[in-house]
């Protein structure tokens, strides 16, 4: 049993989600509009791995990655929209304790580990124009594989030590959830008394992962940019560039929200900008991301053409 100003209260098994505050009829049309984001990713993203996976001519390490990507992008929609439509219709809208804490874990994992590639991606990306002789020698398969395996137990286990402490927070009062997953703000805003610790070491690894990743990022698109106009503005450097320029589109919608939401201060006790922002890019973003990677790959685009015709 915890105690909160040295009176003992009952121990919270379940939470609330209370997701969107609105009318019925805007309800409807919400669950309506995220339906059909949801089942357009998984589309999408499945269009890509099936055209990878058909398509002789795409057994590339970069194209593997794309479709390994796609891959991530639908674990990470399904760790936290199929639970809010589902809670659209619910009149209890309760999550378990252990299920809100697992969620957490999950879902921030699934984040981290989409950093960690967007990192890798910008690695290919730099070894593909600026090495371009040596990238089958440098990007094999075994190595490619290796390096997306990294990633993935590399996102799991920074969310680890988060997980422990936010496991850790006493509620003992309200089990209602300003939210429709369980974030990291909304579950700090219900604790019994303040968790100032959990707080600043959740919001030190977040910073941390976010500004390591972005930097190399950064530094990788840099290196692109110079060995472009080294090469005089060829017509394969454009080419190449433009490549770059996509996947610097995919890290501004990505890391722009991420780091609104979880770096700058101030936003996790605004409960509107904490929705607003989760819901641009738990949902909105493996959307648009694979299409964006894949928008100026022409073997791509034809891969994708005749894996439509197939299904």
């Amino acid at each position: 049993m915890p105690i909160s100003d040295g009176k003992v209260t009952a121990a919270i098994h379940e939470f609330i989600l209370l997701g969107f505050q609105c009318s019925c009829d805007v309800e409807i049309l919400l669950f309506i509009l995220f339906s059909i984001i949801h089942i357009l990713t998984l589309l999408g993203n499945g269009t890509i791995i099936c055209a990878v996976w058909w398509d002789p001519q795409l057994q590339t390490s970069m194209h593997t990655l794309l479709a390994k990507f796609s891959f991530l992008e639908i674990c990470y929609i399904n760790s936290s929209v199929p639970n809010m439509l589902f809670n659209f219709f619910s009149k209890a809208k309760t999550i378990s304790y252990s299920g809100c804490i697992l969620q957490f874990y999950i879902f921030f994992s699934l984040c981290a580990t989409e950093l960690f590639f967007l990192a890798l991606m910008a690695f290919d990306r730099y070894v593909t124009i600026s090495c371009p002789l040596h990238y089958p020698i440098i990007m094999t398969k075994r190595i490619c594989g290796t390096l997306v395996l990294t990633c993935w137990v590399g996102g799991f286990l920074w969310l680890v030590t988060p997980t422990t402490l936010v496991s850790e927070i006493p509620f003992c009062g309200s089990n209602i959830i300003d939210h429709y997953l369980c974030d990291l703000g909304a579950l700090l805003a219900i604790s019994c008394v303040p968790v100032t610790k959990t707080s600043l070491t959740c919001s030190t690894f977040s910073a941390v992962i976010v500004l390591i990743t972005l930097f190399y990022i950064l530094l990788s698109c840099t290196l692109v940019l110079r060995a472009v106009v080294q090469a005089q503005k060829s017509s394969g450097g454009k080419k190449s560039f433009s490549t770059c320029a996509s996947h610097l589109a995919v890290v501004s919608l990505f890391y722009g929200s991420v780091v609104m939401m979880y770096v700058s201060p101030g936003a996790a006790n605004q409960p509107g900008l904490q929705k607003f922002v989760s819901m641009f890019y738990s949902i909105v973003t493996p959307l648009l991301n694979p299409l964006i990677c894949n928008l100026r790959n022409k073997e791509m685009k034809v891969a994708l053409r005749k894996a439509m015709c197939k299904v």
